[in-house]
């Protein structure tokens, strides 16, 4: 099996660095590489031509289309049977390819999705915000999961595609807002069989900073909505579960405000809510400092989430009257 593994870049040449390094320690090495520089500033051509020795890799400059557009250029010059999307902000095991490669062999799926993790090198915040996105107690817990809710919808920052599912479903039609759910959601429509391969996961460093991750996380509220307006069957309730989580916060701080009774009982239940966060973590990744980074990275992980969901379901669902 031939893979041709596709990057998408805007502006990150220090992260095509680190995660093409990763790709040089495969342990399978029956594979290209397709990094599409989608008009960036601050390019990324000498670091990739610097890989050119060790790696099957081309290079690619257009103009700024985003990131979904930018893979379907990408797959119009891949020669590989099986497309792997990476986004530019992780890190590869070195068996990635070997376990995907086995499992596909094994399963015959026409498109997959992995589960990320938190490499040992990152960052206290870097852990706690990887923490807020797969833990079992943030909505976070329902990615990259067996149990998870509907159909499984793999995300883009470590997906694959056969290609004889792209040839018949074509690439992507939304360049961002939630691209990789509703290209998922078409993939299964045409009657393809889509999976997750547990062991398939990759280190995935998301954002350096609260802030970066709170616009993050907003924008994927955002993109929920988005999805809907597509496929309004695929909003389950679930995913209003950050917005119930955001209204509950408020009305919480407002209570105390005006030291309303029923403040002790809410502040009760969102302190428990915190300490279970806190002590899971802590058992998860065996640093204090980085359990208290979770509460902060969980509750923006809800809220952002929250009101990006809640911003765009009364812009675009209720006060637009479709």
């Amino acid at each position: 099996m031939f893979f041709s593994i596709i990057i998408p870049l805007y502006n990150r040449p220090q992260e095509i660095d680190e995660l093409l390094y990763t790709l040089t320690k495969q342990t399978y090495l029956q594979f290209e590489v397709l990094v599409i520089e989608d008009g960036s500033v601050h390019d990324a051509k000498a670091i990739v031509n610097s890989y050119a020795h060790q790696l099957d890799i081309k290079y690619y400059f257009k103009e700024n289309g985003g990131q979904g557009f930018a893979r379907n250029y990408a797959f119009e010059r891949a020669e590989g049977d099986y497309f792997i999307i990476f986004d530019s902000d992780i890190l590869v095991p070195p068996d990635y390819l070997e376990i995907v490669k086995n499992y596909l062999y094994e399963h015959q799926l026409d498109a997959y999705g992995g589960p990320d993790a938190a490499h040992e090198s990152f960052t206290p915040v870097q852990k706690a915000i990887s923490y807020a996105m797969t833990s079992p107690f943030t909505t976070g817990g329902i990615r990259g999961n067996k149990k998870h809710v509907g159909q499984f919808h793999p995300r883009s920052f470590n997906m694959g595609v056969s290609r004889e599912a792209w040839e018949k479903v074509g690439g992507f039609i939304l360049t961002r807002l939630g691209e990789d759910i509703e290209y998922s959601i078409r993939i299964h429509e045409n009657g393809f069989k889509i999976g997750l391969i547990p062991e398939a996961k990759v280190y995935h460093k998301r954002r350096t900073s609260f802030r970066q991750f709170y616009k993050q996380l907003h924008f994927f509220g955002r993109a929920r909505i988005n999805i809907y307006k597509h496929f309004p069957r695929e909003l389950k309730l679930i995913h209003f579960f950050p917005a119930v989580a955001t209204i509950g916060m408020i009305i919480t701080l407002l209570m105390n405000v005006i030291y309303s009774p029923l403040a002790y009982i809410l502040d009760f239940m969102v302190l428990l809510y915190f300490m279970l966060i806190f002590f899971h973590s802590w058992s998860v990744n065996k640093s204090i400092k980085v359990a208290f980074l979770s509460i902060i990275s969980s509750f923006i992980q809800l809220t952002a989430y929250g009101l990006g969901f809640i911003q765009d379901l009364f812009k675009r669902v209720i006060f637009s009257g479709k």
